[in-house]
């Protein structure tokens, strides 16, 4: 599997005519850098003297962003707090290009915040701040009715599902019967504790954990050929026919992509990556990249090479990252710009 230069151009191409609706949890990612010089005296852990703090959006809204950065049209919906995490975040998001009109902000929600503490280029700990919102009766209608007017506008979707309490049924249940009407693609990065009924997904992006926990199978370990490993194909199987999948691409971190599609025997789609980093994103960029490639009329193969190829560029990069045409193009020549 290889797409080639002109291709990938052709593809590109299209992006900015092209507008991705991301449905899902809005997050704000926070990375404090600095460096370590001493343990604490207080408990045996590194002091960090910072030196660079920094947001960006993250969650379903990294997936927006990668969407941009690729030269898209983005539109995100989602909840977030009456905050300051939630301002920041709006903020991130328009000044991105995103739009926010489906971005709900109402009080008594808490905008989910995952603050990354970073030294020598290594991440020391992750810090959450959350808490499960409750919806209202009439919150929830007016989502719905705001998701409606972005569905009639959008030429595909993405459900980016992190179990923080966006992606209801009705929600789903909206975003299918639109989509199959409109004859759009729909893409799913599922949570491994999902119980969404689907039916009909264009495409979902599971990781191996996630794979396993969502077909109910105990993990045996990865092989070191995915085309050999029947456990994985067997969960592929059952994820196929639980979804009613037409295609499927299970991330598997050093060794790639493990790919079926309906009617198809299953493929195995080595890593790009020349050099790893952080791994943090590296899921967004792929499901963004496949739901811009489709919607552009590539192949799921050409779709999947492309997206592969944009994951290489951002795990070579430290925190939340994204990729650009001029970088993925210059990544499949060898080079980095």
């Amino acid at each position: 599997m290889a797409i080639t230069q002109k291709r990938a151009r052709e593809l590109l191409r299209k992006f900015p005519k092209r507008r991705i609706l991301v449905v899902g949890d809005l997050m704000l990612d926070r990375f404090v850098y600095g460096s370590v010089e001493r343990i604490s005296p207080e408990a045996p852990v590194p002091v960090v003297y910072v030196t660079q703090e920094t947001s960006m959006p993250g969650g379903a809204s990294n997936v927006a962003c990668n969407i941009r950065t690729l030269g898209g049209r983005a539109a995100v919906g989602g909840m977030i707090g009456k905050d300051a995490a939630g301002v920041e975040l709006r903020w991130l998001l328009t000044h991105a290009g995103v739009d926010v009109e489906s971005a709900m902000m109402f009080a008594g929600a808490s905008t989910t915040v995952k603050e990354r503490i970073i030294a020598e280029r290594q991440q020391v700990v992750r810090v959450d701040f959350e808490r499960a919102p409750t919806w209202t009766e009439k919150q929830r209608d007016t989502f719905l009715t705001m998701l409606a007017l972005q569905l009639d506008r959008a030429d595909g979707v993405i459900l980016e599902d992190y179990k923080k309490g966006v992606i209801t049924q009705p929600v789903a249940d909206l975003v299918m019967e639109m989509a199959q009407r409109r004859k759009i693609p729909v893409c799913l990065d599922p949570n491994a504790r999902s119980t969404l009924a689907l039916s009909g997904l264009t495409l979902a992006t599971p990781n191996r954990k996630e794979a396993f926990a969502l077909a109910r199978m105990t993990d045996p370990g990865p092989r070191d050929n995915p085309l050999t490993d029947k456990p994985l194909r067997q969960v592929g199987r059952l994820l196929m026919d639980k979804w009613n999948l037409e295609h499927l691409a299970i991330t598997l971190g050093a060794q790639g992509m493990y790919l079926m599609s309906r009617g198809r025997p299953p493929r195995h789609a080595p890593t790009r990556a020349r050099e790893v980093f952080d791994v943090s994103g590296a899921g967004d960029t792929v499901i963004a990249t496949c739901t811009m490639a489709l919607v552009a009329g590539a192949s799921f193969t050409e779709a999947v090479d492309l997206a592969n190829i944009a994951a290489g560029v951002v795990i070579g990069k430290i925190g939340t990252a994204s990729c650009t045409p001029d970088e993925l193009l210059a990544y499949m020549r060898g080079s980095r710009k």
